[in-house]
């Protein structure tokens, strides 16, 4: 007798091309037959070492190879670390991105930046609603993050139902708009769940996450108890909510809000025009305004709660913001906590703060915006899902989360720990890892997108460790004789007055060398600048214990 249910004859590819070994760049591939979707597409902040790189984007170069099978970008929130890097990547790959309300707003604003508003679609999709794309079926649940209107996707297949949470946390009391539709997570957990990729970043930390609006009692205590001085409260620009509980305190205590930082202004500009922030009227001025009022009647909100050297509170603690001056009787608030690697540029500029007179506040005015172990589990038992995927987050991050899987019953063989380019097959009778894609971060720097790679960085870090010496030496053309030189210029290697004895003994040994070459009639370049190299670089290391990058250049005349 012939089956009348059709199995799928192909399994569901996922690959995760970034966001598996740190804290951003977060992209996905889904891939099934001739239709690929992309979860994401976000940049990450370079570490230290990269010198004079601005940013991080993620290698696509496996969707540029299948570009024909790409069907659209869908995205489940509005972080840089999920839609930074869609106007690079759109340059390679163009196709319709999927997003809700605010994160288009937020995409959109890029987009004009990058002059790519008229060659991008864009559509706006409400939570509950699915959109068809090639094979798949995508449907945006509401979620509750630290910024408004994040979505979790169930990602129906032929192969089978994925649900990827997106950055979430449970928040029964959200500042804006429903709690996240746990209902609906329910429902789709019944009809039976392949497998879920869920947010790791605080699954190590126990219990719950606190509700945002908690955030606003501590503000309320704050300006109670500061009422004669003036308030500046940096925070992150994304997030909405808390510059709503900011400005609804500074209005319940009579004082005008003044939101500075280019990027503070950005959002709050879209998500105001969206009616994401309600704003009560004459509450807001400008930043040239605040000369017209008295400190205790001001809030200032603005970027730089991380220490970006860049951003509008760092400026003011350095004395180099052009229309705010910090003063004694200042309270400064910090609204979130230091990004793992940031604490030392943090403290470095509460120091600031505290040694011109200002009080520093920092301790509970800040709740995270992701999942905590409690909340995991309870994603977990209500979508029950076959296989456990951890992402979003470095290593440990997302061990803790297949520590929980397997509390909750989940043997190894369930629970899927992936790499940035894995390549994982999977449908109702198995999952593996069939192969692996090219993937990594790319890296921008000024204008140049991926022109900057590791050779050149590692240039700059030897540069920046030892300097660079340069040797001149000026040759006749046809006879190859010594008409100059060698001389020596070197940068950032010995302070040049007070080693001129070593630099008189490196150009004698640059002169024997170039004696033995000349009497064994060596004249080919390549040769002669090994040769001038190697015997600099053995006198130098030998003299200084430091190895510049040495640069010989022959002139002919």
């Amino acid at each position: 007798m012939k089956k009348l249910n059709k199995e799928p004859s192909s399994k569901l590819k996922i690959i995760p091309l970034g966001g598996l070994e740190q804290i951003g760049l977060n992209i996905t591939a889904f891939e099934y037959e001739d239709s690929i979707i992309v979860v994401d597409c976000g940049l990450a902040f370079p570490e230290d070492d990269m010198l004079g790189i601005d940013l991080c984007i993620p290698d696509v170069s496996y969707l540029e190879a299948n570009i024909d099978k790409v069907k659209g970008f869908v995205i489940t929130h509005g972080h840089e670390d999920h839609i930074g890097a869609l106007p690079y990547v759109l340059k390679k790959v163009n196709a319709p991105i999927y997003a809700t309300k605010l994160t288009i707003g937020l995409i959109d604003h890029k987009l004009e930046e990058h002059g790519l508003m008229r060659s991008v679609r864009r559509k706006v999709i409400k939570h509950g609603q699915s959109i068809n794309l090639g094979s798949f079926r995508i449907e945006f649940i509401k979620t509750n993050h630290s910024i408004a209107d994040a979505s979790a996707l169930a990602i129906y297949s032929p192969a089978g139902i994925v649900v990827h949470t997106g950055d979430f946390k449970v928040d029964y009391t959200p500042v804006f708009g429903d709690a996240i539709d746990l209902q609906r997570l329910g429902e789709i957990g019944k009809k039976g769940v392949l497998a879920l990729m869920c947010d790791s970043t605080n699954a190590a930390r126990e219990g719950f996450t606190k509700s945002e609006r908690s955030v606003g009692k501590t503000f309320d205590a704050l300006f109670r108890e500061h009422q004669r001085s003036r308030i500046i409260v940096a925070t992150f620009a994304s997030n909405v909510d808390r510059v709503q509980q900011i400005i609804n305190t500074a209005d319940k205590y009579g004082r005008k809000v003044v939101v500075e930082g280019r990027s503070m202004v950005n959002v709050i500009e879209t998500a105001t025009e969206l009616g994401y922030i309600k704003v009560p009227d004459n509450t807001l001025i400008s930043i040239d305004e605040i000369k017209n009022y008295p400190d205790e009647k001001l809030v200032l909100v603005t970027t730089g709660s991380q220490g970006e050297s860049m951003a509008a509170l760092s400026r003011m603690a350095m004395n180099m913001h052009k229309k705010v001056t910090i003063k004694p009787n200042d309270t400064i608030i910090f609204s979130s906590h230091p990004i793992p690697g940031n604490e030392k540029a943090v403290s470095r500029i509460i120091d600031e703060l505290e040694e011109k007179g200002a009080e520093v506040v920092f301790e509970d005015v800040h709740v995270s915006g992701h999942a905590c172990k409690e909340e995991i589990k309870l994603i977990y038992s209500i979508v029950k899902p076959k296989y456990a995927i951890p992402i979003h987050g470095e290593f440990h991050h997302r061990k803790a989360q297949a520590d929980i899987a397997e509390e909750l019953g989940y043997d190894h063989e369930h629970i899927l720990m992936l790499h940035s380019g894995d390549v994982v097959e999977i449908d109702d009778n198995g999952c593996k890892t069939t192969g692996h894609v090219q993937t990594g971060a790319v890296y921008v720097d000024g204008l140049g997108v991926g022109d900057v790679g590791n050779i050149v960085l590692r240039d700059r870090q030897h540069l920046a460790e030892d300097g660079i010496v340069i040797i001149v030496l000026t040759m006749q053309r046809g006879t190859g004789q010594v008409l100059a030189g060698p001389d020596i210029v070197s940068r950032g290697f010995v302070y040049v007055r007070e080693s001129d004895a070593l630099l008189e003994d490196s150009t004698e040994i640059l002169q024997d060398a170039m004696d033995d070459l000349v009497s064994d009639g060596i004249t080919d370049w390549g040769k002669i600048k090994t040769t001038l190299r190697e015997s600099l670089s053995d006198y130098l290391w030998k003299k200084t214990k430091r190895r510049p990058m040495i640069l010989p250049i022959i002139m002919e005349v």
